[in-house]
Formats: C-alpha cells, sequence, structure tokens
C-alpha cells in the first residue's frame, strides 16, 4: 500500500475540471472575440494556400445552399449554416441518430494579404469552397540574383 500525501489543490483542481465538463455539456461556448455561438458540431474545413489565394472548403452535406451564409467583417470570415432535422420521418421512428442538426457558425481570421472585396463562394456537391484572393501587390516576388560581376554595374 502506497501512502500519498494530501494535496488540497488536486481536489480543486479535480473539482473545476469536473465542473467545467458540466457546463461545457450544459451551455454553449461562446468565441470570445466575437461573442457568436460555438455550437455542438461545425462542418470539417480544410484550409489551403496558393500562388494566388487562399481556399477555404467545408463539408456541408445535407445543408441546402440558401441555408448557408458566409460574411466578412474586417479580417474574419464567419461562416454560418443550418441542418434541418427531416421532417418526413418523426424522431420516434429513429433507432439510431448520429448526424448532428442545428446551427453551427465558424470563424477564421483572414490576413491582411487578403482583397476582402474579391472573396467568391461556390457550393457544390455538398462541399462549399471558399476562395480568398490575395492583393496583387502583396504577393511575393522573386528576386533574381545576379553573378557578383554583374551586380557591381
Amino acid at each position: 500500500m502506497a501512502i500519498i500525501k494530501w494535496d488540497p489543490f488536486r481536489e480543486i483542481t479535480t473539482l473545476r475540471e469536473n465542473l467545467d465538463r458540466i457546463l461545457e455539456d450544459t451551455f454553449p461556448k461562446w468565441e470570445k472575440e466575437k461573442g457568436l455561438p460555438v455550437t455542438e458540431w461545425s462542418p470539417s474545413v480544410d484550409v489551403h494556400e496558393t500562388e494566388k489565394a487562399l481556399v477555404v472548403t467545408a463539408e456541408v452535406p445535407g445543408i441546402d445552399e440558401k441555408d448557408l451564409t458566409v460574411e466578412v467583417e474586417g479580417r474574419t470570415l464567419i461562416l454560418k449554416g443550418k441542418r434541418e432535422f427531416e421532417k418526413e420521418t418523426k424522431k420516434e421512428d429513429y433507432h439510431r441518430i448520429e448526424r448532428s442538426y442545428g446551427s453551427f457558425c465558424r470563424t477564421f481570421e483572414v490576413p491582411e494579404s487578403v482583397d476582402p472585396e474579391k472573396i467568391e463562394a461556390a457550393w457544390t456537391k455538398g462541399l462549399l469552397k471558399i476562395t480568398l484572393p490575395k492583393r496583387p501587390e502583396l504577393k511575393p516576388k522573386k528576386v533574381k540574383i545576379l553573378p557578383e560581376a554583374e551586380s557591381r554595374k
């Protein structure tokens, strides 16, 4: 039998972790910067960069394009949407429900190199593709390296 020294702070930490878990399950989370609700589910998102743009691709199967909103507020890209529960079948008739339903809100910080006036969004086969073009004046430039003899001219 091991003797463990009593640590009151360990008890307080355990209590706090349990309370945090209860509160997270009970109340929606709020994003600190914008005060926007962060819901129980949100679509998976890929973000990649090309030479000319940043591209955000979100999986939104089962959501009509009319139920999606893409907004730019300052340097924040806001993606909102809602997936409704199918009304043809009653919830009581289901044996199992694993897909998530309801509203979601995702936010992404937009770098200063993006031109907010030229952002485009396209919806195809359950994928929402948001293209954030870079400003031409802020695109990286390649500098040609001259041989030593030419650089002294």
